[in-house]
């Protein structure tokens, strides 16, 4: 893990465009089910009928000149209503099939899923069509054993469930 990382930057020359790249958290506990994640599912009608591959670490888009730890914690409040304090240990960074880089990190805590508040987002829907529509960004967070979430992922994140078993047995 480079110095950058562990201070919450993204790697040397990574620029933080908001289509690019963007800084999430992997909230974790260790339940009765053995290790559990807590994911977020999408909201809005592109997202509505979709559940396998469709779930999310809770993240965003980083600001220009904010640092990716910040953003992080930011988004994880703003899409879930849930204060972050951490402590946060680095995961790095996954590629996603669109070319998104994702800096993530994980804390482990305990929310409860069934209080989520998410912020509000825009859209024109359908694309093309003139007409804009406001959902929440989030429409429902859930805890998940680390092999349910390896199913109900977005595939490229299910590389942090790797890395947090990593440092979860060390």
């Amino acid at each position: 893990m480079t110095e950058q990382a562990r201070a919450g930057k993204p790697p040397a020359g990574e620029k933080t465009r908001r289509r690019n790249v963007s800084a999430g958290l992997l909230l974790y506990r260790r339940g009765p089910r053995g290790l559990e994640v807590f994911l977020a599912h999408p909201g809005g009608p592109f997202w509505a009928d979709r559940d396998v591959g469709a779930w999310t670490i809770p993240k965003g888009m980083i600001d220009d000149g904010e640092d990716a730890l910040v953003a992080a914690r930011r988004e994880f409040r703003e899409e879930t209503g849930i204060e972050a304090p951490g402590p946060f240990t680095p995961l790095g960074s996954i590629r996603q099939k669109a070319g998104k880089t994702v800096h993530a990190w994980a804390w482990e805590g305990d929310a409860d899923a069934s209080t989520v508040t998410s912020n509000d987002t825009r859209t024109e829907w359908p694309r093309g069509s003139g007409r804009w529509i406001t959902y929440p960004e989030v429409d429902r967070c859930a805890w998940f054993s680390v092999e349910e979430a390896r199913v109900r992922m977005n595939p490229a994140q299910s590389e942090l469930l790797l890395r947090l078993a990593q440092l979860i047995d060390q």
